[in-house]
């Protein structure tokens, strides 16, 4: 069984695609790195999967689908970032009605970093097909206000990262990709 988490590597106008989308690669590689650095080993497989061609129809995440479809009911939860990674507010779900339940749940417990808001809706190209085929899907929500100010120009470099809003991501992507992964049972379809 797994739980994926991911972002895209896929840059392809001016920019060097350090906050779209190489913030949400960042942030899904820092799962498996914090939790080994803890000790975390959960029930389920994590996956990261770092996607290409998402800007040019998604090729890369139309390929893994294929790859992998046979084996969907083993899927737990699909988890994309494609929306930069500055101060995190929550997450967008797809799911049902039970399993909305308890990824309510699950967020409460980030309200120390105080990022507990689940959002009526996952977005993703990479994880559509997944959500499609009625895979629970999860997207970060995080301050758009400066997105656009970055977004496919030269200026979308890593120095518009701030290191302390991604390891807020990061830490929202581990413990809410832990916790399900963890669970004695899958979210519920």
């Amino acid at each position: 069984q797994v739980v994926l988490v991911s972002g895209h590597l896929d840059s392809w106008d001016v920019g060097q695609g350090a906050m779209d989308d190489g913030g949400g690669a960042f942030i899904s590689w820092e799962v498996l790195s914090l939790l080994k650095d803890l000790g975390l080993r959960p029930k389920r497989t994590l996956r990261v999967v770092l996607w290409t061609g998402e800007e040019q129809g998604g090729t890369g995440a139309q390929q893994y689908y294929l790859l992998h479809k046979e084996n969907i009911s083993n899927f737990d939860i699909v988890m994309e970032s494609d929306a930069g990674t500055f101060r995190p507010s929550g997450l967008g779900f797809t799911g049902s009605a039970e399993a909305q339940n308890i990824m309510k749940e699950v967020m409460a417990l980030l309200q120390p970093i105080n990022v507990t808001a689940l959002y009526d809706g996952a977005d993703g190209t990479d994880i559509g097909y997944w959500m499609r085929d009625g895979v629970p899907g999860a997207s970060l929500y995080d301050d758009l206000s400066k997105y656009f100010w970055f977004h496919h120009s030269e200026g979308d470099t890593v120095t518009v990262q701030d290191p302390k809003e991604m390891n807020l991501c990061a830490a929202v992507w581990a413990v809410v990709s832990y916790v399900i992964a963890d669970m004695e049972e899958m979210l519920p379809r």
